[in-house]
């Protein structure tokens, strides 16, 4: 139920961050499947800001996942170095090459990415939606965790396998591919820890502000 007490069509309620945000791309500044598949794994607790200022010199060094697979731990480690967790993620992503090898054989489903070292179904989702492939679940980060609550598609949680699997229940699946980085870059952009409510465009349908802004 919405907060006007009538069942929410959700698909057409969110149609305008559909719209606006429909295709376009991560953050992470990736130019081929390769790069995004390392962005994603160094990107784990840590910005995207960071990892694109470390990818030019790490590309130029490590331009393909086989050069990847011939280097060794001490290496690598410097070229990741700002990163957080670097270590455990250096040796995620040399199992990864030694595993696949070629740039050409990285499996594009969520069973074969999330059977990688370092690559969980958030890693997943978003990778499948950047290379067009069927959506096998809803991007959950934490603008997502922070969001989908406030405008009232799901209960609040912390928990970012919760939100997944509320929002794939809530939502039909044909708008799953998108509304994840949708949501995302809502809160990136506006919907902020501080949210700019006069700039949504989802005000008429968002229980944070039909619920805490216009009664104050």
């Amino acid at each position: 139920m919405d907060l006007f007490g009538e069942t929410l069509n959700w698909e057409t309620k969110l149609k305008p961050i559909l719209k606006k945000y429909k295709g376009k791309k991560h953050p992470l500044d990736y130019q081929n499947t390769y790069q995004l598949l390392v962005m994603v794994v160094l990107s784990a607790q840590d910005s995207d800001a960071n990892i694109n200022s470390i990818a030019t010199v790490l590309f130029e060094k490590y331009p393909t996942l086989k050069s990847l697979s011939q280097t060794d731990l001490d290496t690598f480690l410097p070229y990741i170095s700002k990163v957080r967790n670097h270590g455990t993620k250096a040796q995620w992503l040399l199992e990864i090459a030694k595993t696949i090898k070629n740039d050409n054989d990285i499996p594009l489903t969520m069973s074969g990415l999330t059977a990688l070292k370092g690559i969980g179904g958030k890693s997943a989702n978003v990778i499948l939606r950047e290379t067009n492939k069927p959506a096998e679940g809803i991007i959950a980060d934490l603008h997502v965790i922070r969001v989908a609550p406030r405008i009232g598609i799901i209960k609040e949680s912390k928990d970012g396998n919760k939100v997944e699997k509320d929002l794939m229940e809530a939502l039909p699946k044909k708008i799953w591919s998108e509304i994840g980085m949708a949501i995302s870059f809502l809160g990136r952009e506006i919907c902020r820890p501080k949210p700019k409510c006069p700039e949504c465009l989802l005000t008429d349908i968002c229980l944070y502000y039909n619920t805490e802004i216009l009664k104050n």
